[in-house]
């Protein structure tokens, strides 16, 4: 059981300790804050995906106010250090997961290779007319029907990614009866239309609350929105939309230059 001094934890009294062994300097007190969250998390004091304390819990041992505290924790969460569940809790964030600028592959294989754990959810798989857009580019009369499927994309229980794909059914016999939980859309549009060229189109944009809610994270958050489009033998097969919170991922690039 963890002993208490004066009302406060343990672990709070330590803090409050740390915090006045650096609140010497001329920092803000909500930087102070996040200097030593940062420090203890470096120090391996939280590791990933550890609580930290309540707000509350931080108001009491280190005399702040509230506004300061959340204000402290809030921008950690912004640069992906913590990750802040409403009604829950505030964690130590998981490392940003990356992915190449230049290259496509299959998200599972990526989260793998992190040694973390890949699993999806359907939030629909199903034959829509998309409208004179999306069927242009495939080439398709406005009033024939295409694929569209919605799975959200989870490392080690967090989610990274919400894929929006529209499929040309010529080349995708059998895609309305596959379990993309079992295995990717990536893994079956590799095996049904194998890939020529793609195309990445990078922004960054807020998320609708549809998005948020099904991400887990606030309105507010900047997300990483990737347009890709994918050929195979010259002909489009799919364009799709994939939302990562920005907190979360990243995108990097190599470069030679000759």
């Amino acid at each position: 059981m963890t002993g208490t001094v004066n009302g406060v934890g343990a672990e709070g009294a330590d803090l409050a300790r740390l915090y006045a062994e650096g609140a010497a300097g001329s920092a803000p007190a909500y930087q102070r804050v996040k200097d030593l969250v940062v420090e203890q998390i470096t120090r391996g004091r939280w590791s990933e995906g550890d609580a930290l304390p309540s707000e509350s819990q931080f108001v009491e041992s280190l005399g702040l106010s509230r506004m300061t505290i959340n204000r402290a924790l809030r921008e950690l969460s912004t640069q992906g250090v913590l990750r802040r569940v409403m009604g829950v809790g505030t964690f130590v964030a998981p490392r940003k997961g990356s992915s190449a600028l230049a290259e496509i592959h299959d998200i599972a294989d990526e989260v793998r290779r992190r040694d973390h754990r890949h699993r999806a959810e359907v939030v629909f798989l199903r034959e829509e007319t998309a409208g004179p857009d999306i069927s242009g580019q495939f080439g398709l009369d406005p009033r024939r029907a295409v694929f569209r499927s919605r799975v959200v994309h989870f490392e080690d229980d967090v989610p990274i990614q919400l894929e929006d794909r529209y499929v040309d059914p010529r080349f995708a016999p059998g895609y309305l009866d596959q379990d993309f939980t079992r295995r990717t859309l990536f893994t079956f549009l590799s095996e049904a239309a194998p890939l020529g060229r793609g195309e990445h189109i990078v922004e960054a944009v807020l998320p609708s609350a549809e998005e948020a809610e099904i991400l887990g994270i606030a309105p507010s958050e900047p997300c990483l929105l990737i347009h890709r489009r994918t050929w195979s033998q010259d002909a489009l097969v799919s364009i799709a939309r994939l939302l990562h919170p920005g907190s979360r991922y990243r995108l990097q690039g190599t470069f030679d230059q000759h």
